[in-house]
């Protein structure tokens, strides 16, 4: 079936300003197949389900909209953790402000220097979960990701790692143009750690495709903030072998646009897969998380659980699904997604969905959006608490349980500390 002239005209347009690295070596070919999916599908228009609630045209032109830079912080995010940094800048990779990779006790290379080899044990995974991850919903920015990619990571954990891994982006060009891919491998009881923070670039496009075998387990914590200009469409792709565990959170305050895209499949029983975001928006501001989980083993948990703070007209998008496939009994689905509206301007634009095809399952989702309990408010300032602060401690409340998300208790400490630093420069 042939593209809509003005989807087609789009792609045409986005695809001539790329060109795919030379000598991919092993890549080469998932590279060109990924290119045939974006060529097939298009790229995506408001007028396609899954973006109708946030408009892509951004993402998908041809050039991307300017976007002042900050200058690097002396203190980042995780800075008082024990971890080992590998930095980028608008996409490069920065070896001098990098640690050694080997400190982390995991096998890490770049892609760019990766795919130059014959053989590489990431011929497997580079774009096999992004291409699966297309089923039933096209998601092409994703698939163009991985036909252009120009760098990334990868990171193969065979036991427990002995210090997280931190991706680091900083952005100092104001027409930056950032793609990346990463792959991770967990393999059986193996136990990983990474983190990401920076504003990354003008424009961010990022996958990430994360395989964990039986009795493994991934951690990821993101902190997505800094640049108000910032637009950005990530992808993490998971997939889960039996009695494995993943859980991912994601921080974000400001930027102009930001699309979180989450595709999990669950195929070995006694998983776990957690799945949470807290999110402070304020005035030109949309943030959307898109998050498809499927069920396809027996006895399998999964949450989400998504936590969404607005004001001065800033809006918030939860797309969220779980999938339960036949015979994927004692299935253990939770889904929340909560909004905290605090003026009349803002909003809040949910589409939860279940289906299930089992019938021994416990599945449930809520989506709610509502003001600041006036009670509530009213008791702490009854109290001596003044009406700025006594706000703030009631949107750190409504949020803390998608902070609860997060394993560690430092950096579960470290993000509530960010994010009071962050309300306490936004009152008012």
């Amino acid at each position: 079936m042939a593209l809509p002239q003005a989807k087609l005209t789009a792609t045409e347009d986005r695809l001539a300003r790329l060109s795919m690295p030379e000598a991919p070596g092993w890549s080469a070919l998932p590279r060109a197949a990924a290119l045939a999916r974006v060529e097939t599908m298009g790229l995506p228009g408001r007028r396609d389900e899954y973006w109708r609630f946030t408009n892509p045209a951004d993402l998908v032109a041809a050039d991307p909209v300017p976007s002042t830079h900050h200058a690097r912080q002396k203190t980042q995010v995780f800075d008082q953790m024990d971890r080992v940094r590998l930095v980028f800048v608008d996409g490069v990779f920065d070896a001098a402000a990098s640690d050694d990779p080997a400190l982390a006790g995991v096998e890490i290379t770049r892609l760019a220097e990766a795919q130059e080899q014959d053989i590489h044990w990431a011929a497997d995974l580079y774009g096999t979960l992004e291409a699966q991850g297309h089923e039933p919903v096209e998601r092409p920015l994703a698939a163009l990701n991985t036909a252009y990619a120009t760098d990334g990571v990868l990171i193969r954990a065979t036991g427990k790692a002995e210090k997280p891994v931190n991706l680091v982006y900083f952005h100092e060009s104001e027409t930056s143009d950032a793609i990346l891919h990463h792959v991770i491998k967990v393999e059986s009881g193996a136990d990983l750690t990474v983190l990401e923070n920076g504003p990354a670039a003008a424009r961010f496009n990022k996958v990430m495709e994360v395989d964990v075998a039986d009795g493994g387990a991934f951690h990821h914590v993101r902190s997505q903030g800094r640049d108000h200009d910032r637009r950005a469409v990530t992808h993490i792709f998971a997939r889960l072998g039996a009695e494995s565990l993943f859980k991912s959170f994601t921080m974000t305050v400001n930027g102009a646009l930001t699309r979180n895209e989450c595709i999990i499949d669950m195929t070995g029983d006694n998983g776990v897969a957690h799945v949470a975001g807290a999110c402070l928006g304020d005035g030109d501001f949309l943030h959307d998380d898109t998050v498809f989980i499927t069920h396809d083993a027996e006895n399998c948990e999964s949450r989400q659980v998504f936590k969404k703070v607005l004001k001065n007209g800033a809006t918030g998008v939860f797309q969220g699904k779980i999938l339960v496939q036949p015979g994927a009994q004692k299935t253990d689905g939770y889904q929340i997604s909560q909004s905290l509206l605090l003026d009349d301007d803002s909003q809040f634009l949910a589409k939860p969905e279940l289906e299930i095809y089992a019938d021994d399952v416990a599945c449930s989702h809520g989506s709610t959006s509502g003001a600041i309990d006036e009670t509530a408010l009213f008791y702490l300032r009854s109290r001596g608490v003044p009406k700025s602060e006594a706000v703030d401690l009631m949107v750190l409340s409504f949020l803390a349980e998608a902070i609860e998300e997060i394993e560690s208790e430092e950096i579960r400490e470290e993000i509530v500390e960010r994010l009071s630093r962050w309300l306490s420069r936004h009152r008012g």
